[in-house]
């Protein structure tokens, strides 16, 4: 049955919210990301080669530990984000936004008619026919996100196109395709590239849409103050696990 979307009300209530990039597909992983106090996960299946089987059982796993679960689908196309919101997702994370068309068919293959036209079905999502329709579809209005990823110069230039369309609910910065985009690539800290996220983060406080950072840093100051962001992406399971396993051994090794 489609849960109530924590993390929706938490970014109505103005509060600030840290999520984590799932890149290790293991319902046992995203279960611990949530015991560990995340607000949200984006479970990703642009780079990450699962299947939507295993997407489903790692959604059950968010909804065990009180996680909110977004999946990051591969692109705007309907197919994908009906089988994402079909498994439970509580939102989609949609990767190179570059126009207002991507925007509107992103938020028009989320939502039910007359905000959209998602295909209906059955399911886990409707608790196998114990919620009526008519009531889930209310609540797939209230509770499912659209987050758009801006991370092209050509979405950068068309922020004010995109951010007018009815439905979007966050914007999640990407500033190494950004840095590629740019001609910059693999350098997320070059000045064209900053000034591109100053560009994103402006116009989303202009629209009172929540923008999520990456911070490089571990300074939440810093990003509160420069980019007044609402929610913080704050790197992806595997590089943190690399990190930790590693500096564990080196730890162990040095103690002598």
């Amino acid at each position: 049955m489609l849960q109530i979307n924590e993390l929706k009300r938490k970014l109505a209530d103005k509060e600030i919210v840290f999520g984590l990039l799932n890149s290790i597909p293991l319902p046992l992983l995203v279960e611990m990301i949530g015991y560990a106090g995340y607000d949200f996960v984006i479970l990703d299946m642009e780079h990450v080669c699962v299947n939507a089987e295993t997407i489903e059982n790692m959604v059950r796993a968010a909804e065990c530990a009180g996680i909110t679960p977004l999946v990051r689908v591969p692109d705007a196309q309907p197919g994908a984000i009906l089988r994402a919101l079909d498994c439970g997702a509580q939102g989609i994370v949609v990767p190179h936004v570059c126009n207002r068309a991507d925007a509107e068919q992103a938020v028009a293959a989320a939502r039910y008619y007359p905000a959209g036209n998602r295909g209906i079905s059955g399911g886990r999502t409707t608790g196998f026919g114990t919620t009526d329709l008519l009531t889930y579809i209310e609540r797939v209005h209230s509770e499912i996100m659209v987050v758009v990823m801006i991370e092209d110069k050509a979405g950068v230039e068309n922020l004010d196109d995109i951010l007018s369309v009815p439905g979007i609910d966050m914007v999640l910065e990407g500033a190494v395709d950004l840095s590629q985009s740019y001609g910059v690539p693999g350098q997320p800290q070059h000045p064209v590239v900053q000034n591109a996220l100053d560009k994103i983060a402006s116009a989303c406080l202009d629209s009172d849409i929540p923008f999520c950072t990456v911070p490089r840093t571990y300074s939440r100051s810093e990003s509160e103050q420069k980019y007044a962001a609402r929610a913080y992406l704050l790197g992806d399971d595997r590089g943190i696990g690399y990190r930790a396993i590693k500096a564990h051994l080196t730890g162990f090794k040095e103690s002598d």
